[in-house]
């Protein structure tokens, strides 16, 4: 597992060949090795790794939750968040599209350290946070979700896929994961 930060792409080849950070750039991993699912450049946090493309297809399925701390722009209301528990229409490959009910609810300030990027300060208004919890994950999925409901994501973090929690790790840290995720219900 390793602590994304913010700016990096979630994979170890540069197709684009643009100067952005890679995830090889972190650490010497064996040969082989691939992200299970994405974080874009723009968001942080938990992501797992591995050299068997079995156990990613296990873990991208919905089989396992996969949880956010997500700070929008302006005090999200509990309607707001009702909505995200339910559902909301996004655009998807062109379409329209229901997210599949998850869970969501308002939380405290988690006190990441700031990312590398200032995202803005109180002159222009206030932010809140919301952890969602979805097993789905299409393009850029949160995010949408949140403008959705009126309230524009500014910084995000995956805190947790399945019984795996980002925990303490630090910004751009690895660590061994030697158990697979055990199944949820």
């Amino acid at each position: 597992m390793i602590h994304k930060p913010w700016g990096m792409i979630s994979q170890f080849v540069n197709p684009a060949k643009r100067k952005k950070k890679l995830l090889g750039d972190l650490y010497d991993f064996p040969p082989g090795t691939m992200a299970i699912g994405r974080l874009d450049v723009a968001s942080e946090g938990l992501l797992l790794l591995t050299t068997n493309g079995k156990v990613s297809e296990e873990i991208r399925s919905s089989k396992y939750e996969k949880e956010y701390y997500v700070q929008v722009d302006g005090l999200i209301t509990q309607a707001a968040v009702e909505e995200l528990k339910t559902g909301v229409e996004i655009g998807f490959d062109g379409k329209k599209y229901i997210t599949k009910p998850g869970k969501s609810f308002l939380i405290d300030d988690p006190k990441f350290p700031l990312r590398s990027q200032k995202i803005r300060d109180e002159r222009h208004g206030p932010t809140s946070w919301v952890s969602i919890i979805i097993r789905e994950g299409k393009f850029r999925q949160v995010r949408k979700m949140t403008a959705a409901v009126g309230y524009p994501t500014l910084r995000l973090i995956r805190v947790r896929i399945g019984e795996i929690e980002l925990g303490n790790l630090e910004i751009n840290g690895v660590k061994e994961v030697l158990n697979f995720i055990k199944k949820e219900k």
